[in-house]
């Protein structure tokens, strides 16, 4: 049971925790902080949240769980705001999509990481993004990965793997520097894939009948460019070094596309599609 919930960040991510730990009863009170009142006031008016601070310090007072839901350069100006206010029992997590940076960021606030910091990130989340997109099923049989530090408390990893389990998650751990390469891979490149696409096809010429002609494939494969271009900039440079190296390998495979179509080799194209259907309908059924 948690008795005060502290978010920085209650939009889609933060929210939807909020959410579904108030269906469950396992927090007691929540409390959100952001630059915005009429963000905030909107979370209380949703039921998402009991109430809200304008002031960091103010509203980690008491909290025993703090939860960082802020975009990554956002990160260290928080955990300098809210240091000096943090209970003695309270357990600091994130849900940053680069958990490198993230250390870093708390480590810069705090001088060293406290020792009930325990680094997350949910694998959940759609293309919309803010409170009113917040819902308490989000995170129903979906992955949350701890990394926690080599110093870090286990009975705050337990704390923290407790609330993601009863939101519905399935919680695994591993190190930073293996989270971040895995993300760059499966959740970073695609991103900057569909970014890329679609900013590349609107400014062709004919963009107004592209895009009207655009079906389904299209719809599914870019739908991920609609997410919050502020938050995937910073993800994209705070994981530079994963991203490049996994792009890297990316455009070795795709100069391999494309000397295929050049060529006209129809056993080479079919023998990239048939490995990709028969890996994509093994591990994304």
């Amino acid at each position: 049971m948690i008795r005060k919930l502290a978010i920085f960040g209650a939009g889609l991510i933060g929210g939807s925790l909020a959410l579904a730990l108030r269906r469950a009863g396992y927090c007691k009170q929540v409390v959100a902080c952001s630059r915005s009142e009429a963000h905030l006031k909107r979370a209380v008016e949703l039921g998402v949240i009991d109430a809200y601070s304008l002031e960091p310090a103010e509203a980690v007072r008491d909290a025993d769980m703090v939860l960082l839901a802020v975009p990554l350069g956002a990160m260290e100006p928080v955990c300098r705001a809210i240091g000096d206010a943090l209970a003695p029992d309270a357990v600091l997590t994130d849900v940053g999509s680069a958990k490198a940076s993230v250390v870093a960021a708390v480590s810069a606030a705090f001088g060293e990481p406290p020792a009930s910091f325990v680094p997350g990130h949910p694998i959940a989340g759609t293309e919309k993004s803010g409170v009113e997109a917040a819902f308490p099923e989000l995170y129903q049989g979906r992955r949350v990965i701890l990394t926690p530090l080599a110093h870090t408390r286990p009975e705050a990893v337990q704390k923290v793997r407790a609330m993601w389990e009863v939101a519905g998650a399935v919680v695994e751990e591993m190190s930073v520097e293996h989270h971040d390469e895995v993300l760059a891979a499966t959740s970073h490149l695609p991103h900057l894939l569909a970014f890329g696409l679609v900013d590349s096809l609107a400014r062709m010429g004919e963009r107004d009948e592209i895009f009207r002609y655009a079906a389904g494939g299209f719809r599914d494969f870019t739908r991920i460019a609609s997410s919050d271009p502020v938050m995937w900039r910073d993800i994209c440079l705070a994981n530079s070094q994963a991203i490049l190296k996994v792009m890297a390998h990316y455009r070795e495979d795709l100069d391999g596309i494309t000397e295929a179509v050049q060529q006209g080799d129809g056993d080479r194209l079919l023998e990239i599609f048939q490995r990709a259907k028969a890996a994509r309908d093994r591990f994304c059924h």
